[in-house]
């Protein structure tokens, strides 16, 4: 079955990065064929927190090699300090919904806040992504799509361990907060140390 045979196009979206210190948010949103859900729900698709990341990885690896359409956004640590975390949670999956390139009937947003001023029929969902495979694939995306970013910025700023913790408030971060002071990709409206 073709999307464009297809009379309801739904889509997910999640994001990743919400609870680190350091470095963006990223949304995505997914659009899945019946026959992508399967093959991705055969492969191992689940909420990405749960997977290693070795595991999110070959799924992406897959997600792509089938085909699915998904777009992803990214909010650096500026517009978080600007906006609060939760507002540019918020807005990089609208932006991502918003860059996918077929008009969807609605989406399934992964938690319990509706994403201001988008215009397409939305329903917030506490847990979506364990439960609904949309949001589980746009889990992934965010979660990859980060954690490879996470991994470029420990190359610039080594001392503070990025590749290892991908910027979330583990001891060896803080205490390297502490030695250094924040990097120029720490979000300094958060509590670092």
């Amino acid at each position: 079955m073709s999307l464009s045979n297809t009379l309801m196009i739904r889509a997910g979206a999640d994001e990743a990065g919400r609870g680190p210190l350091a470095g963006p948010v990223v949304g995505s949103a997914v659009i899945l064929t019946e026959e992508q859900k399967e093959r991705l729900i055969y492969s191992g698709l689940r909420d990405s927190k749960k997977l290693s990341e070795n595991t999110r990885e070959r799924i992406f690896s897959i997600i792509n090699d089938i085909g699915v359409i998904w777009r992803a956004r990214s909010a650096s640590h500026e517009r978080i300090d600007n906006m609060n975390i939760l507002q540019a949670s918020l807005w990089v999956m609208k932006e991502s919904i918003m860059a996918l390139p077929h008009v969807i009937n609605h989406v399934i947003v992964d938690g319990n806040k509706a994403i201001p001023g988008l215009l397409i029929q939305q329903y917030p969902v506490v847990k979506a992504d364990a439960l609904i495979p949309e949001v589980m694939a746009a889990s992934i995306v965010a979660k990859v799509l980060r954690d490879r970013t996470m991994k470029r910025l420990d190359a610039i700023y080594p001392e503070y361990g990025f590749a290892k913790h991908k910027g979330y408030p583990t001891k060896e971060h803080r205490a390297a907060i502490a030695k250094y002071g924040p990097s120029p990709i720490h979000r300094l409206s958060f509590k670092l140390i």
